[in-house]
């Protein structure tokens, strides 16, 4: 039995939306409909908007939105307010009220190639050529769809969601709820090769497999590559960006946030909560301590340490690297005074 997916798309008076949020109405009516959501310059009538940077305030005293989540302490608007502590994610939660996910009806599609020693849990969904290989475990509620390839070996918790063309390979641990968009590979070979005497590279074999906790989110495209020696680890919670690259080896902390087009290289280690934001590259062997921020295109060369907040290439301290960017258009004036003072020496 196959069945495809349908999705669900509701509409709710503000009172039920603010018992669902746990967040206080104010300065509007319980009985008005809610039929979507929208940002705060695009919302009309029967939608709902938020405001969490205060530099909206303006945009939310003219939004033509029926009503506005606005934190505790916003001042009072025309539209009626949801008074929430922390508006974005009361709007990341009334998102999820007015878009449920698609729903996928258990079934093996007849294209699909399951292997007969492969153990799949109930309710699962197994999409058109979705190729599942030997001694493969999956736990209950599975979701993989179209061209999905799960090498032998590979042990993967309940709740799984492997969207269309991602990749799980031989041997890799995955734990529960986690969910691989588009193209992911997890454990294709890391980049390890040895230079012989007559100056070719010889492959280094990199049979360690890639191990993901719980609840993790890798994004489209994106490559978590085995090793040599040594598991490469994501740990509980962790979500990655499209188009990022972490090498053979490394190990990711908890809650930590990896965004589009981060790189790391081999044995990198990254601590809990951190947060490396898009493009920044990662030496191997460097470890970011916990809570560390990195900001976009930066590039680590040595260890940062926990809770630091780090800029530029090499990276360096924000505020250090916040003054070396304030005298950079002034450097061809310094030189030329420099030069005028030597000169007249």
């Amino acid at each position: 039995m196959y069945d495809g997916s349908v999705i669900i798309v509701h509409h709710m008076k503000l009172s039920a939306i603010a018992a669902a949020l746990e967040v206080r109405l104010e300065n509007g009516s319980p009985d008005t409909e809610i039929s979507g959501l929208n940002g705060i310059d695009q919302a009309g009538p029967g939608e709902l908007t938020f405001v969490s940077n205060p530099k909206y305030a303006a945009a939310a005293r003219s939004t033509r939105a029926s009503a506005v989540i606005v934190g505790e302490d916003f001042p009072a608007i025309s539209a009626a307010m949801l008074r929430a502590k922390d508006p974005y994610l009361a709007f990341a939660r009334a998102l999820e009220l007015f878009h449920r996910p698609l729903a996928y009806a258990a079934g093996v599609h007849p294209t699909a190639v399951v292997h007969g020693s492969a153990r799949v849990g109930a309710n699962a969904h197994i999409g058109p050529y979705v190729v599942i290989s030997e001694d493969v475990e999956i736990g209950a509620n599975a979701v993989l769809l179209a061209h999905v390839v799960i090498y032998r070996g590979a042990k993967i918790g309940d709740g799984f969601f492997a969207h269309a063309h991602s990749v799980v390979r031989e041997n890799c641990l995955i734990g529960n709820n986690v969910l691989l968009q588009n193209g992911v590979v997890i454990g294709a070979d890391g980049f390890g090769f040895a230079k012989t005497a007559g100056g070719r590279w010889h492959k280094i074999p990199q049979p360690a497999p890639v191990v993901i906790g719980d609840d993790v989110e890798v994004q489209a495209n994106s490559c978590i590559d085995r090793a040599s020696v040594g598991d490469t680890r994501i740990g509980r919670g962790v979500k990655v960006d499209n188009l990022v690259q972490v090498g053979h080896g490394s190990q990711v902390g908890e809650d930590a946030l990896l965004c589009s087009q981060v790189g790391l290289a081999g044995s990198s280690e990254i601590g809990k909560r951190v947060i490396l934001t898009g493009q920044v590259g990662v030496v191997g062997h460097c470890k970011v301590g916990d809570d560390a921020i990195v900001t976009p295109q930066s590039g680590v060369a040595h260890d940062i340490p926990a809770g630091a907040i780090v800029s530029g290439a090499p990276a360096v301290e924000h505020k250090l690297w916040l003054k070396y960017s304030a005298l950079l258009p002034k450097l061809p004036e310094m030189v030329r005074a420099l030069r005028g003072k030597k000169d007249k020496e």
